[in-house]
């Protein structure tokens, strides 16, 4: 038990951060997986309502651990980890089918001009300052390989997604300074996979690509939680 202890004293923490339209729950398969490795897990529920909102409660959330920190966000959370990584107790990032965007640039800025055929996400027109997917489509644009019960779940447990974080910009770029791993999922109707590997590039992250739809996490966190345990064990 005590040489439990101490590995597990060794290790990385890790911070889960989810993205738009859905909140932390999703993480479930990924915390499960990695707390059995003897991972201190925690998984920050953010309001996006704004990207400043967000970033103070991850923050906050990595402030409560006693530990270096391996900060992981999946979709608009990958902005919110880039913003929030220059957290001094932050270690490495992990960013899943995400957006790691560069200084100045928002989740507004990086869908502005999709390229050519690139598939469009069913957003709806903004009501009352937020956004949610068209419920009919979310299955396909999502969660296409996730189980049809839990996507239409998903589809109907949206969270609303602010205006003010898909617009919010990052000041300083966390991954210009800490290592970064980026996993690529190939399947993706959300984010492109050719955007996905350019902002992958650009922040000179460790890549990984799977097949698998925009919310891999979920349908294989097999996959994203090897991942993110590479970067727990790095320089450990």
């Amino acid at each position: 038990m005590n040489t439990q202890k101490l590995n597990q004293q060794k290790n990385k923490a890790i911070v889960l951060v989810h993205g738009g339209f859905v909140d932390g729950s999703g993480w479930a398969g990924v915390y499960s997986m990695l707390k059995k490795k003897g991972y201190n897990v925690l998984i920050v529920q953010n309001p996006t309502k704004s990207l400043a909102d967000d970033v103070a409660v991850t923050k906050s959330a990595i402030d409560s651990l006693n530990s270096e920190v391996v900060l992981v966000g999946h979709s608009y959370g990958g902005v919110v980890i880039t913003e929030a990584g220059t957290h001094p107790k932050v270690s490495d990032l992990v960013y899943i089918t995400a957006f790691a965007p560069d200084q100045g640039e928002s989740v507004s800025s990086l869908i502005a001009n999709p390229p050519p055929g690139a598939p469009v996400p069913p957003i709806l027109p903004p009501k009352d300052g937020y956004l949610f997917l068209d419920r009919t489509k979310f299955a396909a644009s999502f969660a296409a390989d996730v189980e049809p019960g839990l996507a239409s779940f998903m589809a109907d447990s949206q969270v609303p997604w602010g205006l003010d974080a898909l617009s919010g910009a990052v000041s300083q770029p966390a991954w210009k300074t800490k290592p970064s791993y980026y996993l690529v999922a190939t399947e993706d109707k959300m984010i492109p996979p050719p955007a996905q590997r350019a902002m992958a590039g650009r922040a000179k992250a460790q890549v990984t690509e799977a097949p698998g739809s925009h919310a891999i996490y979920v349908s294989k966190p097999e996959v994203v939680a090897e991942l993110i345990q590479r970067a727990a064990d790095a320089r450990a």
